[in-house]
């Protein structure tokens, strides 16, 4: 049976969340941010800065977009898809080190982070919900 500090330690190094992701960008870290919901999805809003890699292009595309060892992390709508944790299992079999962003791309935008679309760059307002983000500068 595994210990439950392993347990979460384990947890918190193959999940990521938006405050975090978000507070990597703003520091200039080298974080590549997959978006790997479909065309019709990514077409709605994304991730500012974000890249768009349908889980089942990983396998054919990762290796040629995306430089070995570059910290990956996925993301698909919210906490009811799975899409981000198969596009986190391609990334892993190919030898990345990557993450899945938990509540997706939802809690990205709920929580006022940037987002991109045929708009430009904006941010929505925060949902009370969610709580105050961490970092509350501009894009």
């Amino acid at each position: 049976m595994i210990d439950r500090a392993d347990f979460f330690a384990a947890k918190l190094a193959y999940e990521t969340d938006a405050s975090d992701v978000y507070a990597r960008q703003k520091a200039g870290e080298d974080v590549v941010v997959i978006d790997v919901r479909s065309d019709e999805a990514w077409a709605q809003g994304r991730v500012a800065g974000a890249v768009h890699m349908h889980y089942s292009e990983i396998a054919s595309r990762a290796a040629r977009e995306i430089p070995a060892g570059t910290d990956v992390v996925v993301y698909c709508w919210s906490p009811g898809c799975n899409a981000g944790a198969k596009g986190a299992l391609e990334f892993a079999r190919l030898g990345y080190p990557v993450r899945e962003m938990i509540g997706g791309f939802e809690y990205w935008a709920r929580e006022g982070y940037p987002i991109a679309d045929h708009d430009g760059v904006h941010r929505r307002p925060i949902d009370p919900l969610t709580g105050v983000p961490r970092i509350r500068t501009r894009a």
